[in-house]
C-alpha cells in the first residue's frame, strides 16, 4: 500500500481547482470543516480523516469528469481544502519527535 503523502501527490486535478483549494486551506478549521464534510460526531485522527476525504474526493472527481448533474463544485472544493489541511496535520505529526 502506498504512503498517504505519495497518494496525495499523485492526484491530478484542474489547476484552478487546486489553486482555489490551496487558498482556502490557509483558513482551514478542522472542527468546522471536517464535521460538515464527514458528518457530526467524534472526529477521526488526521490520517483516517485523510483516507475518508480521499474516497469522497475520488467520487466527486468522477462526477466532474462525467459531467454529472449532481456534481457540486463547492463541495469538491471543500473536500480538497480539507484534504490539504489534514495532509498538513499528518506531516506535522510525522515531524514531531516521540518522547
Amino acid at each position: 500500500m502506498q504512503d498517504l503523502m505519495t497518494m496525495i501527490s499523485t492526484i491530478r486535478r484542474p489547476r484552478l481547482l487546486i489553486r482555489a483549494a490551496r487558498h482556502g486551506a490557509q483558513e482551514y478549521n478542522r472542527n468546522r470543516h471536517l464535521q460538515r464534510i464527514l458528518g457530526y460526531g467524534s472526529l477521526p485522527r488526521p490520517a483516517a480523516a485523510l483516507m475518508r476525504l480521499m474516497e469522497v474526493e475520488r467520487a466527486l472527481d468522477e462526477q466532474r469528469r462525467e459531467d454529472d448533474a449532481g456534481y457540486s463544485l463547492s463541495r469538491h472544493l471543500d473536500v480538497l481544502i480539507a484534504m490539504m489541511g489534514e495532509a498538513q496535520l499528518v506531516q506535522a505529526n510525522r515531524a514531531t519527535p516521540v518522547a
